[in-house]
């Protein structure tokens, strides 16, 4: 179950938005219902729905339509038309129609909100910064010293704690802000540009300590971006904006593979593959390789074939008529180590990883799941990847 659902959110800036809403079952464009209403769509007909654990990226042009579709989680933008429910103890709250009452719960309990301008209060320490949105919750003060402490180590700020915001450079500014966030232990996080008023190196460093801290603490994280690369290092899934609407919502490799239209396939046209696109995205599957009874061709170019069992396990492989070695890699292990022989790895294995075992071994590589073989990777997979071919 979706712990975040959009169906059909329309939002109007406006408290009198039914006009505009009217004109936009018409057909009529944004800008069309601005010249002639003077009001402004924010969000069009968005729907959407995030999982549990997953860092969903909102992306897209400026005036896209990707803050204004994050506020709505929050309350801060309200939805003119739709649903939006977010699940809390096993219920689901319509926050387009919730009381006051439940709002304010959702905002103090279960989402959390990290800003683009960091939103700390100059008269404050990094503790007590940190330490206010657990006093709005009435939390006891022996509570609310442990929870800062953690989240100060966590950050890696433990050090800064009694300094004021304007001691600090930028990053760890944000990092503060990250903290008050966290402390708040909401299981939702709402990210609007967090990095993008950030240097370049700052940036992808809170990039990666915010991977990190995904992999601790399995948040449930709505991240806005105009940047690509980020977009595609950071989401699990990503929904590319175009005036308002969502224009395709897909995982980092489906876009790049796979985009749903001009708009999308300009915005990945410059993307480096190497850095997004998986083995089981490239892969050719067993179903397209040369297939005899149990066997499946590796290489018909030298006769290399795999025996396997109904469940597609390995009973053996040859060339020609002579048995034939595989070799394993797992993450982390020297490709230069590698022989001269076909390769078994992860149907996960990155790109570049897979490059750099085909250069190395001369040979293709065979993709398991759990121990099952899954498909075939070789030159032709690689280059099409590449070249951003499409593979279908």
């Amino acid at each position: 179950m979706s712990i975040i659902r959009f169906e059909e959110v329309d939002v109007i800036f406006s408290n009198k938005p039914r006009e505009a809403l009217s004109l936009l079952d018409q057909g009529l464009t944004r800008e069309q219902i601005l010249k002639k209403t003077g009001l402004v769509v924010g969000v069009e007909k968005a729907s959407l729905d995030i999982n549990k654990g997953e860092i969903c990226v909102l992306m897209g042009l400026s005036g896209s339509g990707k803050s204004s579709l994050l506020r709505c989680i929050n309350g801060l933008n309200t939805v003119s038309r739709g649903k939006l429910f977010v699940e809390h103890e096993g219920s689901q709250i319509n926050i387009a129609s919730c009381t006051p009452a439940e709002l304010k719960m959702m905002r103090t309990k279960r989402i959390a909100m990290v800003f683009q301008k960091f939103a700390l209060m100059p008269w404050l320490t990094v503790r007590e910064n940190i330490s206010f949105g657990l006093e709005m919750q009435g939390r006891p003060a022996d509570e609310r010293r442990r929870l800062v402490d953690e989240k100060l180590e966590l950050v890696g700020l433990t050090q800064w704690r009694n300094k004021k915001p304007d001691e600090l450079s930028g990053g760890m500014q944000q990092r503060v802000g990250l903290a008050r966030a966290l402390a708040m232990d909401a299981d939702i996080l709402l990210m609007d540009e967090p990095f993008s008023a950030l240097d370049p190196l700052i940036r992808q460093g809170l990039q990666d300590e915010l991977l990190e801290l995904q992999r601790k603490l399995q948040k449930t994280i709505v991240f806005v971006s105009h940047d690509l690369d980020e977009a595609l290092k950071l989401g699990t899934r990503i929904a590319i904006m175009k005036d308002g609407r969502i224009i395709q919502y897909s995982k980092p490799e489906e876009i790049v593979l796979n985009p749903a239209d001009e708009y999308v396939r300009t915005f990945v046209a410059h993307t480096n593959p190497l850095n997004v696109l998986c083995g089981r995205s490239l892969m050719r599957t067993l179903d397209n390789c040369k297939r005899i009874n149990g066997s499946v061709c590796i290489d018909p170019g030298v006769d290399s074939w795999l025996d396997l069992t109904k469940d597609q396990t390995i009973k053996g492989a040859r060339q020609g008529g002579d048995s034939l070695d595989l070799q394993n890699w797992v993450p982390g292990q020297a490709v230069e180590g590698l022989g001269r022989r076909p390769t078994l790895v992860d149907s996960n294995i990155g790109m570049r990883d897979a490059l750099q075992i085909r250069y190395q071994t001369g040979n293709k590589l065979v993709l398991q799941d759990n121990n099952r073989v899954v498909g075939i990777l070789g030159d032709s997979e690689l280059y099409h990847a590449l070249l951003g071919k499409n593979l279908g």
